[in-house]
């Protein structure tokens, strides 16, 4: 690369739970820069998670960052041109990718569900995920088996 890499923001702690994680999962649920709109879809989100699972002793950011976990890759396939042919080759997901990559999935599969509201379908994905299943789950699932079919190739690694 010709240009230097450009130096890493610093993302701020919400100002409810005081998490980093918390602010980039709203800022990756954010629509055109309307961040207070995105934290009270989270934040009624986790409030909708405390209705739907009451027993638990958890708290509800505690349940939401363990379904986070539940869906995150630890593989995935990259594609590379060997010769004529392009191989699918796995390869390990780096930490601030693989938290990015999982946070983007649950919030894509939330906004595909049925449901009235964004809080209402953010809460449902996220107890899925909790309770290890949904579509976030699934797709993790999936990353995980394409890099099983193609261990093969691994020796093509970057």
């Amino acid at each position: 690369m010709r240009k230097t890499k450009p130096k890493k923001r610093q993302v701020l702690p919400d100002p409810v739970y005081g998490d980093v994680k918390v602010s980039k999962f709203v800022n990756h649920l954010m629509y055109d820069g309307k961040k207070s709109t995105a934290y009270d879809i989270f934040y009624g989100a986790l409030n909708v998670v405390k209705t739907k699972l009451p027993n638990e002793e958890k708290s509800t950011l505690e349940i939401w960052k363990s379904a986070l976990d539940n869906i995150t890759p630890q593989v995935e396939v990259k594609s590379r041109r060997v010769g004529g042919a392009t191989f699918q080759v796995p390869t390990e997901i780096r930490p601030d990718r693989k938290e990015s990559v999982s946070m983007k999935n649950l919030i894509l599969y939330a906004r595909k569900r049925g449901g009235k509201t964004m809080a209402d379908k953010l809460a449902a994905e996220i107890v899925d995920a909790f309770n290890n299943q949904g579509g976030a789950y699934k797709r993790k699932e999936d990353m995980h088996r394409m890099a099983e079919a193609n261990r093969a190739f691994a020796y093509f690694r970057f």
